[in-house]
């Protein structure tokens, strides 16, 4: 490892944030573990709000692009240049942290050095007596959602579990870890992107597990919209993506027509919903990347080290029913 695991900086990537920025930046100055550096990178924001963060936060280092690339490719910017902390943490600009949310981290980092991930407790910012999420589940058929989702804070486990995988909403990961497996997939632009490097790092032997007394209130899609057509978009082609790319071995196979049949029924979901355009544009630029997205299949499966039993044990297999309206919801 580079640096010790103690050093860790913070990385938002904001875009359009307004005063939810300045809120988690007032969050992160007032942790217990102060982190070692916070990093912001605006994604061409048109509504002034990293500039106003500067004048309020100019401790803090600032970087403003001149075009959105993407939550995967501004996370990756900032990575790349923080190789030498032992861990990053991960917030999104809509997401408050409270006091201990980062030493909380960093203890469960110290007490697991192997593991490479570490998800929040994430409350609802419109009713913080509901969960919003609690670490990432992974169905067999490739849907992905955040465990206890607007479920009552009593549904929560206390103690630290080990979880598919963390919302990059509010995570810390190894650095090492996610050098090893290479970043953000930025094809992804946003939307399950997380899930895809939480999946690799399963693949590759790093675990994740749950903090709860790393805690967070998550407003959610607060600059994309709930089910806009860009979530629903970005969400449903990415959701495919990352089963061709990480389902391992036989499972692939053997779970194939649940994945076909999850995207047959997401598109007469919202069809029925009136939105036939951005699921069906969704599925069809799924398929026309389906040629990159299998080399690189090829690339991850090579590089595999847990085996197809550890993956199958960590992903849930229960009969599911669509929710009110699925899609990863948290991010630009």
């Amino acid at each position: 490892m580079r640096g010790q695991w103690s050093t860790c900086a913070v990385v938002i990537v904001n875009y359009n944030g307004g005063d939810h920025l300045l809120a988690a930046l007032d969050g992160l100055s007032q942790q217990t573990r102060v982190p070692d550096r916070v990093v912001v990178i605006d994604n061409a924001s048109a509504d002034g709000s990293a500039v106003e963060a500067q004048n309020q936060f100019p401790n803090y280092i600032f970087h403003f692009l001149d075009v959105n690339t993407g939550f995967a490719a501004a996370n990756n910017l900032a990575i790349a240049e923080l190789l030498g902390f032992g861990y990053i943490a991960l917030l999104n600009p809509d997401a408050v942290p409270e006091k201990d949310w980062l030493s909380s981290l960093l203890g469960s980092a110290r007490e697991f050095p192997d593991c490479g991930a570490f998800a929040s407790r994430m409350l609802c910012a419109d009713d913080p007596t509901l969960l919003d999420g609690a670490g990432d589940i992974y169905h067999i058929s490739g849907l992905p959602w955040r465990r206890f989702h607007r479920k009552k804070l009593e549904y929560n486990l206390d103690a630290t579990k080990v979880v598919f995988g963390s919302c990059a909403g509010a995570a810390l990961y190894k650095i090492d870890a996610i050098e090893s497996v290479g970043f953000f997939d930025e094809d992804f632009f946003c939307y399950v992107e997380d899930v895809d490097l939480g999946f690799r790092l399963q693949l590759a032997g790093y675990g994740c597990r749950y903090v709860p007394d790393a805690v967070v209130t998550h407003v959610g899609s607060a600059t994309t919209g709930l089910n806009s057509p860009f979530s629903i978009y970005h969400g449903h082609r990415n959701l495919v993506w990352s089963y061709v790319k990480n389902m391992p071995g036989i499972l692939f196979y053997l779970f194939l027509p649940l994945h076909i049949l999850l995207n047959v029924s997401s598109i007469a979901f919202f069809g029925l919903r009136g939105d036939m355009g951005p699921i069906c544009r969704a599925k069809w630029d799924a398929i026309k990347g389906l040629p990159l997205m299998w080399r690189k299949r090829r690339d991850i499966q090579k590089r595999r080290s847990a085996s197809v039993l550890d993956i199958l044990k960590l992903m849930d297999k229960r009969l599911i029913k669509l929710p009110s309206g699925f899609s990863r919801k948290n991010k630009q």
